[in-house]
């Protein structure tokens, strides 16, 4: 006698290998030749006990099955014309509905595994509380502003300028100076009320280069001897000057 090798898959109930018997067999789910599977399903029980495995309720429930719509499909039928508008039953509608609705959970648990192993590759960190490393930044106060914000607030104007203004090309003499820029500053502070300050931006009037630097200069020169002292409502915002009332030593 040849050896016989019998393995086993796994399943999970007997539809499962019901699902497995059919595709093995290359069989059309919605008409099921009851005959066949009722064989490969017996033998596969008959598998089973042989190697002394338990076989479970479920799978004998499911051959009972098998084998009841097996008898209804092997008795013979009346020969009679039915009615069109009669339904004749199938044995295998209960069958043929509960493997659809399980090859369908099957699918989408299938889907589900793949992405679970798919994010399992992934690595989630849970949010932290860093309300401890949070750093307050208030916004400077007059005479607290170094170079570095002037040049910023500076620069930034004068974007907002550029987009605003008219194209226009006018020939001018440069002549700007430190001094003229400085005087002017102060007379434009001069008879304001104590809280009352003037836009940095009204203190330019033709954007050229050295008119830019001049005032720079000029602001810094102010700001230094304390006659001047300037204030920002917000990082890089408009800088507004104001006289402090002390007179330059110069």
């Amino acid at each position: 006698m040849s050896e016989i090798n019998v393995k086993l898959a796994v399943f999970e109930g007997p539809l499962d290998l019901l699902l497995h018997l059919i595709q093995k067999l290359e069989i059309n789910v919605y008409d099921i030749p009851i005959a066949a599977i009722t064989e490969q399903y017996m033998q596969y029980i008959h598998a089973m006990q042989t190697l002394e495995l338990e076989v479970a309720g479920d799978y004998l429930v499911m051959a009972a099955t098998l084998m009841a719509i097996k008898s209804k499909m092997l008795l013979p039928k009346q020969e009679f014309v039915a009615p069109e508008d009669v339904y004749e039953e199938d044995p295998r509608e209960v069958l043929v509905t509960q493997l659809l609705e399980y090859r369908k959970f099957k699918y989408a648990a299938e889907i589900l595994s793949d992405k679970a192993k798919e994010r399992s590759d992934y690595f989630t960190k849970e949010p932290m509380d860093v309300d401890e490393y949070k750093e307050e930044s208030p916004l400077l106060v007059a005479n607290q502003l170094n170079t570095i914000d002037l040049f910023l607030a500076f620069h930034n104007m004068l974007e907002k300028k550029k987009k605003r203004q008219v194209v226009e090309t006018t020939i001018t003499s440069d002549e700007a100076t430190i001094e003229d820029k400085m005087n002017a500053i102060k007379l434009g502070l001069a008879g304001l009320k104590p809280n009352e300050g003037r836009n940095l931006a009204e203190f330019l009037q033709s954007y050229t280069k050295s008119e830019v630097v001049a005032t720079f200069l000029a602001l810094l020169e102010l700001m230094k001897t304390g006659s001047v002292a300037i204030t920002q409502t917000e990082n890089y915002g408009e800088i507004t000057l104001f006289a402090t009332g002390e007179k330059d030593e110069n």
